[in-house]
């Protein structure tokens, strides 16, 4: 290769860097140097010495044992290191890279800090992802080598009492603020460790941030918290990463603090808002496989704790039977959340899922305990342009022969597509729910209106006021009616003239 050919090609990468920076993709400092690198090695092999040797070591608070940290590393630059030329920018980075090895998670914390990533995935030491906005994007972050990338796995797990090693290669834990934590390594993860974390923003378990989001209207976040409120049994359906878990966290809140509420999960990520909870967390088998505690377990346990609430975080098997059972034996009101990509699907879903229980029931008695149990089924979605929405509510009628009867409240309907943005709204079916009599005779005020098919749904903006456009940044943000949408992206003309009446 020329040293033409060369120069360009290193333009073209700095180009393409400054264009990922304007975009928000390029996340992460520049790689370090050599020299750099072998200067953090050495220091964070002389602190690891310092600190086997300090016996109080253990009597500091996190931040007192901070501060040991950045003095010990000063001193060290300034004396044994004096030789290593660097400037301010340089030695704040290798003080706070050396802190974070030992006492944070290494490379993860700068993105672990960043309030707009959802989701950090890490397939091997040198590709690490993120995903903004619902959109993914590769990071400058590497870790050293497979075996850093494992040790900050093992420091991850071993926080919430998990272990991995090569019999136990796969876990899932979470991180202090709740994170969930998903971790593979080899022989199973053939290209080095894998690790994902789904992380929860801090503002998403209220229904107000569901809200201004626009994943949901005024009108249906009325009447689900009503339906919390009147003691409903709620079933959130969607696939990964459509938003069940904030949805759940969100109603959740709407339960009144004089009732006693249990949560079953495999690894514990609800945040409820009540004095009165009970949190329980399934247990995997120990090294000779033994010991293993499954949602089966907790739910069957549960039951025996005089719970008002059950609240089981995802049904991925056989306490799926057992959740139904408690539902239809003076349990009401207990919400779960499971994979599915409709309603209906959702039903089929629990027809199987209660199979795996091993008792070998009847299909028509299994759909029978399906429909007395669960009254509402609430479907979220993750659209094309990385927005989640609460797309129908549906409620489950009974038994007509042998199939499960369900009719749609509210539905989302799509208008059209914009620039990276999907446009449309809620409306109503104009089907007045039969649970509606159930919320009124709790002496929740509903206004039989919202149930219309011409009702026009409200949205919250940013600013706490309501809007009748959805709070997306091509629609209610900008302020645009319905006309100047039909002209800037390809519409449903049928839906468009309904909305228009």
């Amino acid at each position: 290769m020329s040293l033409k050919d060369r120069l360009n090609n290193s333009a073209k990468k700095q180009q393409a860097q400054r264009n990922d920076i304007h975009s928000g993709a390029f996340i992460g400092e520049m790689p370090l140097s050599e020299e750099f690198s072998e200067l953090k090695e050495k220091l964070h092999a002389l602190l690891i010495d310092k600190v086997n040797t300090t016996p109080d070591w253990s009597q500091y608070n996190d931040n007192e044992q901070k501060n040991l940290i950045k003095q010990f590393i000063e001193y060290q630059i300034s004396t044994n290191f004096r030789s290593t030329p660097l400037n301010k920018i340089e030695r704040d980075r290798l003080i706070r890279e050396i802190i974070q090895e030992a006492k944070g998670f290494g490379p993860l914390d700068p993105l672990l800090a960043d309030p707009a990533i959802s989701d950090i995935l890490v397939n091997g030491a040198k590709n690490v992802y993120v995903e903004k906005n619902g959109k993914l994007y590769k990071t400058s972050i590497t870790f050293k080598d497979n075996y850093h990338l494992k040790n900050i796995i093992e420091r991850i797990v071993s926080k919430v009492g998990r272990r991995i090693d090569e019999k136990s290669p796969m876990v899932d834990a979470r991180l202090p603020d709740g994170s969930r934590v998903n971790a593979i390594i080899p022989p199973l993860a053939v290209d080095g460790p894998s690790l994902s974390i789904r992380r929860f923003r801090a503002d998403s378990g209220t229904m107000e941030s569901l809200l201004k989001w626009g994943s949901i209207s005024t009108e249906i976040a009325r009447v689900l918290e009503a339906a919390v409120a009147a003691r409903l049994n709620i079933v959130i359906s969607g696939g990964t990463g459509a938003g069940k878990t904030t949805l759940l966290n969100s109603l959740s809140a709407k339960i009144p603090n004089g009732e006693r509420i249990i949560t079953i999960e495999d690894s514990a990520e609800l945040c409820l808002q009540q004095e009165h909870v009970v949190r329980l967390e399934t247990r995997p088998a120990n090294i000779e496989g033994e010991g293993q505690v499954s949602a089966r377990d907790l739910v069957i346990n549960s039951l025996r704790m005089r719970p008002d609430r059950i609240i089981i975080g995802e049904c991925r098997g056989a306490e799926t039977l057992d959740m139904l059972q408690a539902m239809n034996t003076g349990h009401d009101g207990s919400l779960t959340t499971l994979h599915a990509n409709s309603p209906r699907d959702a039903l089929s879903r629990l027809e199987t899922m209660v199979m795996f229980s091993g008792i070998d029931l009847p299909e028509r008695n299994i759909k029978s305990q399906i429909a007395s149990a669960v009254n509402i089924i609430i479907q979220v979605s993750r659209l094309s342009d990385g927005s989640r929405k609460v797309t129908k509510v549906s409620e489950i009628l009974g038994m007509e022969g042998d199939v499960i009867t369900m009719q749609d409240i509210f539905v989302w309907e799509q208008t059209g597509t914009g620039v990276n943005t999907v446009m449309g709204m809620h409306s109503s079916t104009g089907i007045r729910p039969k649970f509606l009599d159930k919320i009124i005779a709790k002496g929740i005020e509903i206004n039989p209106q919202i149930f219309d098919r011409n009702y026009r749904h409200t949205y919250l903006t940013k600013n706490g006021n309501t809007s009748a456009m959805p709070s997306t940044p091509a629609a209610a943000s900008a302020n645009k009616t319905r006309d100047e949408l039909a002209k800037n992206s390809v519409l449903n003309v049928d839906l468009l003239k309904r909305l228009k009446r």
